[in-house]
C-alpha cells in the first residue's frame, strides 16, 4: 500500500480525478475514479465525488492499495502485427482481448502475448505489470495499439499523445436514423453517472 498527500495551491479550478492522475501518471483516470468511489482518495479527510472541484489550500490524501503479487508469464497468444522495428510495434488488438493484467485478469492479456513475442525487450515506464504499454484500448474495443520496446520511445510516444500530435480515428456502429451524411460531434464525454461501466455525453464529467 502506498500513501500520498498533496496540497493544492492554485487559483485554477481542477477536478479531483484529473488532479490525481496528473500527479501520479502511472494511475489511469478510470482507476483514479474507482479509488475515489471506494474512499481511497479524500479531500481534507472527507470523501468526495469523482467530479469534485478542488479549492485552494485543500489537502488531497491518496491511498493506493497494494496489488496482489503474482508472476507475469509469457503466453503464446497470436498477435496481428501491422508494423514492427527496433523501437516499437503496432498491433491490431482484437475484440475481447484485455490489454494488461488487473483484477480478475492475471493471464491471457496483450501483455502476456508481448512477453512471448518480445521477451524483456519492452519499455518499463508503465511499471512491471504493463511493460511496453503506452496507451490502452478497452477490452471490447478493437483497433491499433502502439507498443514501445524501450523507455526513450515510450516517453516520446506518450508526449506526442499528450500534445495530440498522433491522430487517432475510431469507427463506430450507430443505431437509428441519421439525417445527415456527415457532420461533427463536439460534446464532452465522461463516465455515465449511473451505469459506471459506460460512457456518455455529460458536462459533469468533462
Amino acid at each position: 500500500m502506498q500513501m500520498h498527500k498533496y496540497n493544492l495551491i492554485s487559483d485554477t479550478k481542477i477536478r479531483i480525478d484529473k488532479f490525481v492522475s496528473d500527479k501520479i501518471p502511472s494511475l489511469s483516470r478510470v482507476y483514479v475514479q474507482k479509488l475515489i468511489e471506494d474512499g481511497f482518495i479524500m479531500v481534507d479527510n472527507n470523501k468526495v465525488k469523482q467530479n469534485y472541484i478542488l479549492k485552494d489550500n485543500q489537502e488531497v490524501s491518496i491511498v493506493v492499495p497494494a496489488v496482489p503479487a503474482f508472476e507475469l508469464k509469457a503466453e503464446k497468444i497470436p498477435l496481428e502485427i501491422m508494423f514492427e522495428d527496433e523501437h516499437l510495434l503496432v498491433i491490431n488488438k482484437p475484440l475481447g482481448l484485455v490489454v494488461h493484467p488487473g483484477a480478475g485478469n492475471n493471464s491471457g492479456t496483450l501483455v502476456n502475448a508481448l512477453l512471448w513475442h518480445c521477451g524483456s525487450e519492452l519499455s518499463k515506464v508503465s511499471g512491471d505489470l504493463r511493460p511496453g504499454i503506452v496507451h490502452r484500448l478497452d477490452k471490447d474495443t478493437s483497433g491499433l495499439i502502439v507498443i514501445a520496446k524501450n523507455d526513450y520511445t515510450h516517453i516520446s510516444l506518450a508526449q506526442q499523445l499528450k500534445n495530440r500530435l498522433i491522430l487517432r480515428k475510431y469507427i463506430a456502429i450507430v443505431h437509428g436514423g441519421i439525417k445527415n451524411d456527415s457532420g461533427i460531434i463536439d460534446k464532452p464525454i465522461g463516465r455515465h453517472p449511473v451505469q459506471r461501466k459506460k460512457m456518455c455525453v455529460t458536462a459533469q464529467n468533462s
